[in-house]
């Protein structure tokens, strides 16, 4: 903005003060019309204060989070206990398996031997 108003001419640099000021007493104008204080640092001044939250409220707050977080964790904890057992062969299926992969394989050799 400092290099705009630089390559401004003194007429124009005139026309713009006389266009501000006219804007601040609209602007007053309006405020006692409104019944508002005239300036936005005035109308800052005024402003509600800041709410802030007690300690006690605070720690209601972190409590309850606490309490969802822990309800969730036990949920989840819950769920993933129940995992199903790992099925397992008998001793005897087991060796019926070994007898059928060893003749499998007896019987490949047998045709690699025989051709």
């Amino acid at each position: 903005m400092n290099s705009t108003l630089a390559n401004l001419s003194v007429t124009q640099l005139q026309q713009a003060i006389v266009i501000k000021e006219k804007i601040e007493a609209l602007e007053k104008d309006l405020a006692s019309i409104l019944g508002t204080p005239e300036t936005p640092a005035a109308r800052a001044a005024e402003a509600k204060p800041k709410r802030r939250m007690s300690a006690a409220g605070r720690k209601r707050i972190a409590a309850a989070a606490r309490a969802r977080w822990a309800k969730l964790r036990a949920a989840k904890a819950g769920a993933a206990a129940p995992a199903p057992k790992k099925r397992k062969f008998s001793a005897a299926a087991r060796a019926r398996m070994a007898a059928a992969a060893k003749a499998r394989w007896a019987k490949v050799k047998a045709a690699q031997a025989a051709a």
